[in-house]
């Protein structure tokens, strides 16, 4: 299991039907994201188990406050519970500013630093790098400047096949066939041969956060054989007018992107208000691409 995604909060602008603003935790191994965080994140977090000590860093889509009001809760509930160690946000012009001004005139001096990273709108970038993930922004066609997140696991090394290597190696000469280097002994004798002595390399995996945006046929090229992606499915086909005049998507339209990136498996979120019932939205997805679930509050999803 590589990544591990939980859906906090999966409606569009208004709370309804028992449904949140937007907001997902993360886990890649042993490090964790917040992606988005509308309003009541936190408390979401709490109903779901998530320890807030286990938020390192936030990304953040776009400055529609669905998608950012329950940030300064967060921040603040982070203070008060004595954080010491530094958080990274991630988002888009503007917020560092709105932040400043809340924590200004609350006279508030956060116990931690926050380390702010702005993204570029109209461009992809890489926002975020470690031994493991690179996580890239790409520019979606929202009303005002809304990115994308590509988190993408590195290339793996090669495995050690066991049945072939019966000697007792130490980690240095383990490496170096995990590199594609052969191995020899004191006296300069092969020992193993790369090719012979490892396995290929367990695949590496992806997860795209595709959040409000028109539909972006161009996407797929970007997106190919990622093995999950979330996309936002705020209305069906019959309101595809409504969609486009909102800078939205319908169900058909995410679906057809999931298929023709070739994906694993697509989540639909970011429901109107129009809908109690989600099954309409589901089901219109699944006439195009068959394995696509929707981000029902508290769902799972693993790669």
């Amino acid at each position: 299991m590589a990544f591990e995604l939980k859906i906090l909060g999966s409606n569009s602008a208004a709370f309804a039907h028992n449904r949140n603003h937007t907001s997902q935790f993360l886990r890649v191994q042993n490090t964790y994201f917040l992606i988005d965080c509308g309003e009541g994140t936190q408390l979401l977090l709490k109903k779901n188990k998530v320890k807030l000590s286990k938020i390192n860093n936030i990304v953040i889509s776009h400055l529609h406050g669905d998608h950012y009001y329950g940030l300064i809760g967060l921040l603040s509930t982070l203070h008060l519970f004595g954080r010491k160690t530094k958080l990274r946000l991630f988002g888009p012009p503007g917020l560092k500013e709105i932040i400043s001004i809340q924590l200004k005139y609350s006279t508030t001096t956060l116990s931690y630093d926050i380390e702010f990273t702005e993204w570029i709108p109209g461009e992809s970038q890489e926002i975020y790098e470690d031994q493991h993930i690179t996580v890239t922004t790409f520019p979606l066609n929202h009303r005002i400047p809304c990115s994308g997140f590509l988190f993408r696991e590195k290339p793996k090394k090669r495995r050690i096949n066991k049945r072939l290597v019966t000697k007792i190696l130490t980690p240095l000469q383990i490496n170096e066939l995990k590199n594609k280097r052969d191995v020899y002994d004191m006296s300069g004798k092969l020992l193993y041969e790369w090719k012979t002595a490892t396995l290929p390399p367990y695949s590496s995996h992806a997860y795209a956060f595709c959040s409000d945006t028109k539909y972006i046929p161009e996407l797929s090229e970007l997106l190919n054989n990622v093995n999950l992606i979330y996309h936002e499915a705020t209305f069906t086909e019959d309101m595809s007018e409504r969609a486009a005049l909102t800078y939205h998507s319908t169900a058909k339209q995410a679906a057809e992107l999931a298929k023709n990136a070739n994906v694993g498996k697509l989540i639909l979120g970011h429901f109107s208000t129009r809908f109690k019932d989600l099954n309409p939205i589901l089901e219109e997805a699944r006439t195009v691409f068959e394995n696509s679930e929707l981000a029902i509050e508290g769902a799972v999803f693993n790669t």
